[in-house]
């Protein structure tokens, strides 16, 4: 199993000490550095910036906004992307969510899997360097009757095959992302639900597209707190649970309220978002259980956090990212020096 770095969001008042994270994460031999974007700052700007000032860690975007790029722009920005790079991107994919996508973007989300899948074949041929047409439900390369005509990428990528990856939730989504996919991007994800909420979904897509599970990346992002007080730590992660299982949509579309659901949450996850779409989101965040923080984050002190490295391997985790958690950045420093610490005491590095 490797371990993989997430900066989050750009703008959040840390950006100088992201980019000292980044640069350790790098001396450290953490494998990759993700960026993501969501209504602010866009990953490939922050790639750039990253891979630009570091030596040999891989950059990745988590993610791309399906509704926010043509797909023939996102095969230029990974191409170029990976040509500056030295050969280190990794592009991330994801449909966002539906008030994102409409309110932001104002792309309607609908059909969200058959997009995706559109968007993929897209993507993956423009960087063949063929000259691109395409005929789908959603796309149509060139348009017809019109002065369009194929045209080719002429930016050479460094390597033929950028790793693609999608970010999945649902099981509709897994399969088909273990079908189409190098990866999938994870989040809240439990080494004791994992079995049952991802990788038998994904195993069902790779045996659909008559592969195996060989190679594909299992890449989950969990929070990570070091220190011997668990419960305390587990309260910092309260309102970032209750952002995503309350309010990150709407009460009849929340992606991850539902995943909470299928983890054996339903009575739980009902009250958090209750209360936060009632605006009590203290209440919503009080209401998140301990058990549910800490199935999904890794707490407590280095040999605590190994046992849960070592569970996830067995799990199936291939990248294990982390989003060291810290109000300084000595203390972010010190959650990244630990966790490599927990790889090589679990027997993991």
């Amino acid at each position: 199993m490797r371990l993989g770095i997430n900066l989050g969001y750009w703008g959040a008042g840390m950006d100088g000490d992201n980019l000292a994270v980044a640069q350790e994460a790098d001396r450290l031999g953490y494998d990759v550095c993700w960026a993501a974007e969501a209504y602010g700052s866009d990953a490939p700007t922050v790639l750039s910036w990253v891979a630009a000032q570091t030596e040999r860690i891989d950059v990745g975007s988590a993610i791309l906004q399906i509704p926010a790029r043509q797909p023939a722009m996102t095969a230029m920005t990974a191409a170029t992307l990976d040509s500056l790079s030295g050969g280190r991107f990794r592009l991330g994919l994801g449909v966002s969510g539906p008030q994102v996508s409409e309110g932001w973007y104002g792309v309607k989300f609908d059909k969200p899997l058959a997009r995706t899948r559109e968007y993929v074949e897209i993507v993956r041929k423009a960087m063949t360097r063929e000259r691109l047409s395409y005929e789908g439900e959603h796309w149509t390369l060139p348009l017809p009757d019109g002065p369009g005509k194929p045209i080719k990428l002429t930016v050479h990528p460094q390597r033929e095959h950028i790793p693609l990856y999608i970010a999945a939730i649902g099981p509709k989504n897994l399969e088909q992302t273990g079908e189409i996919a190098d990866g999938a991007l994870l989040i809240f994800p439990s080494a004791e639900h994992l079995e049952d909420t991802a990788i038998r979904h994904i195993r069902a897509g790779r045996e659909k597209a008559g592969l195996t599970t060989e190679g594909f990346d299992v890449c989950p992002t969990l929070p990570l707190a070091v220190g011997d007080d668990v419960p305390g730590l587990a309260d910092m992660f309260r309102p970032y649970t209750a952002l995503y299982v309350g309010g990150m949509g709407s009460r009849k579309q929340n992606f991850y309220n539902q995943l909470a659901q299928r983890m054996g949450y339903e009575k739980e996850a009902a009250e958090i978002q209750d209360k936060y779409l009632d605006g009590d989101k203290a209440g919503a965040a009080a209401a998140v259980p301990h058990q549910l923080i800490d199935q999904t984050a890794l707490l407590g002190p280095v040999a605590r956090i190994a046992d849960r490295m070592a569970a996830y391997a067995a799990a199936g985790v291939t990248t294990l990212t982390l989003a060291p958690a810290g109000f300084t950045l000595d203390e972010r420093l010190a959650a990244l020096r630990a966790g490599t610490e927990a790889m090589e005491l679990a027997g993991l590095a």
